[in-house]
């Protein structure tokens, strides 16, 4: 099996829109732990991660600019780290994200093992 990173993308305004009021942000919330839950019943779940914070730097050779991917408004809300035994089988996993539901998109990364 190998580790995957699943980063959640979405835009500011997709973002509030799901959890612009106390309702949508329960129901939000209620399916991301149903998903969550789901990961983790079937083993492929090692860490349910972090929410993160919508502002940031990003910093390059020469500068450093506000928020993270401000070019594109694209926000990364948060992380998680799986098991999969390849990328095709992360994606099957991703595919189920509630993220998906609003427009937003799971990004994929094969994490990288270290060599001794």
């Amino acid at each position: 099996m190998s580790e995957f990173l699943l980063l959640y993308r979405n835009t500011t305004e997709a973002r509030r829109r799901t959890m612009g009021s106390p309702e949508n942000a329960q129901q939000t919330m209620k399916k991301w732990r149903a998903w969550f839950d789901e990961l983790d019943r079937k083993g492929c779940l090692k860490s349910i991660g972090q929410r993160l914070e919508e502002q940031g730097k990003v910093v390059r050779p020469t500068f450093v600019t506000d928020g993270p991917y401000a070019e594109t408004k694209d926000l990364i809300g948060g992380y998680s780290l799986i098991e999969a035994s390849d990328l095709d089988e992360a994606g099957k996993i991703a595919a189920s994200c509630p993220i998906l539901e609003n427009g937003g998109l799971v990004e994929i990364r094969p994490v990288m093992q270290a060599s001794p």
